[in-house]
């Protein structure tokens, strides 16, 4: 192998490793989903965040701004932790489903994913 070649192949490798973090949280919203965790939509969420039955809201950081606001002021005064670092392809990739705001109802799955979000850059 020449000197080019093996750049580039640990160039691509460090790429993974940076992609390693976001795709295995996409993977696990994607999980979640199956496991019918998940409620989707900013009118379910909104409601699931006022009976306190999400423990995390995940919301696209390429939602609108009136949706952002009313979401993440929602979840603040309620004591819900918001994850916004992906945007609405990535999250609808992950789901199968086109929605911009999404609520995991279980606490250990939501824990996991606050975890994976906040060790995103190590």
């Amino acid at each position: 192998m020449t000197w080019w070649t093996t750049w580039t192949i640990s160039k691509r490798v460090a790429n993974f490793l940076k992609m390693e973090k976001p795709n295995r949280f996409l993977q696990l919203l994607g999980l979640v989903r199956r496991a019918n965790q998940l409620v989707t939509g900013e009118g379910f969420v909104l409601k699931a965040i006022r009976s306190q039955s999400i423990s995390v809201v995940i919301l696209a950081s390429d939602a609108g701004p009136s949706s952002m606001k009313k979401l993440s002021d929602k979840a603040t005064f309620y004591h819900v932790d918001l994850i916004t670092a992906f945007t609405r392809e990535q999250l609808s990739q992950a789901t199968g489903m086109n929605r911009s705001a999404y609520g995991v109802k279980d606490p250990g799955f939501a824990r996991k994913l606050i975890e994976l979000v906040n060790t995103k850059g190590e």
